[in-house]
C-alpha cells in the first residue's frame, strides 16, 4: 500500500527520473484516493496505486494518458523498482473516462497542483470531481472503498445529483441506471433517485 509520505517520495522521485531522461516536462491530472490523501480530503491513508486520468498540455488541453510517454513509461518502471512498489503504482487506469468526456470546469476547480523538479507537473482533481469519479466508479465496481471515499466527501444532493448525471452519460445503460438509482437510495440519497 502506498501512504501519503510514500505518494510525496515517489512522486518526487519521478520528477527526478524524468529530469535524468530527458524528454519534454509532463504534467498529470491524478484522481482517486491518491488525490484524496494527497490533498487531506480522504480520512483513509493509504491507496494502493496513483490514478491517472489525463496527460495535461499547454495547462489546460486534456488527452488521455494510456499509453504513457516513453519517457514516462521508463521513468514510471525506474520508480517502482528504487522503492519496491509493484508495477503498476501509477496508471492510466481511469483514462478511458475522457472518451465520453469529463466534467465540465474540472481544471479550473484543481484541488492542488505540485512541481516536482523541472520536468513534472502533477495536477490533483478537486473535491467537486472526485465526487464524480468516486460515484461512478462505486456504481460499476460495486467496491466498498469507493463509496466510502465519496461518503466522506459528504456530498449535498445537488452535488450528487450532478455527478449521477455525469455517470449516466459515461454509461448510458438501463443497467448501470438501476444499480446508480439502488445505490443512491440506500445511502441516504432517495429523492436524488427518484429525479434521475
Amino acid at each position: 500500500m502506498i501512504t501519503k509520505d510514500k505518494i510525496d517520495s515517489s512522486l518526487s522521485l519521478l520528477g527526478d527520473r524524468l529530469e535524468a531522461l530527458g524528454g519534454e516536462p509532463v504534467a498529470l491530472l491524478v484522481c482517486g484516493g491518491a488525490s484524496l490523501i494527497a490533498t487531506r480530503m480522504a480520512v483513509r491513508d493509504t491507496t494502493k496505486d496513483i490514478d491517472v486520468v489525463a496527460i495535461v498540455r499547454n495547462g489546460t488541453s486534456l488527452e488521455k494518458a494510456s499509453p504513457f510517454p516513453e519517457n514516462v513509461a521508463k521513468a514510471i518502471a525506474q520508480v517502482a523498482t528504487m522503492l519496491d512498489l509493484p508495477e503498476n503504482w501509477m496508471n492510466p487506469g481511469p483514462t478511458d473516462l475522457l472518451d465520453a468526456g469529463l466534467p465540465d470546469g474540472i481544471m479550473e476547480r484543481l484541488a492542488e497542483t505540485r512541481r516536482y523538479g523541472s520536468s513534472l507537473t502533477v495536477h490533483f482533481v478537486g473535491r467537486t470531481d472526485q465526487i464524480h469519479f468516486k460515484l461512478f466508479a462505486a456504481v460499476v465496481t460495486g467496491s466498498g472503498r469507493h463509496l466510502t471515499d465519496l461518503l466522506e466527501l459528504e456530498p449535498s444532493p445537488d452535488e450528487i445529483e450532478r455527478a449521477a448525471r455525469w455517470a449516466m452519460c459515461q454509461d448510458p445503460s438501463e443497467g448501470f441506471l438501476m444499480v446508480l438509482k439502488d445505490m443512491l437510495r440506500k445511502v441516504g440519497y432517495e429523492q436524488v433517485a427518484d429525479r434521475i
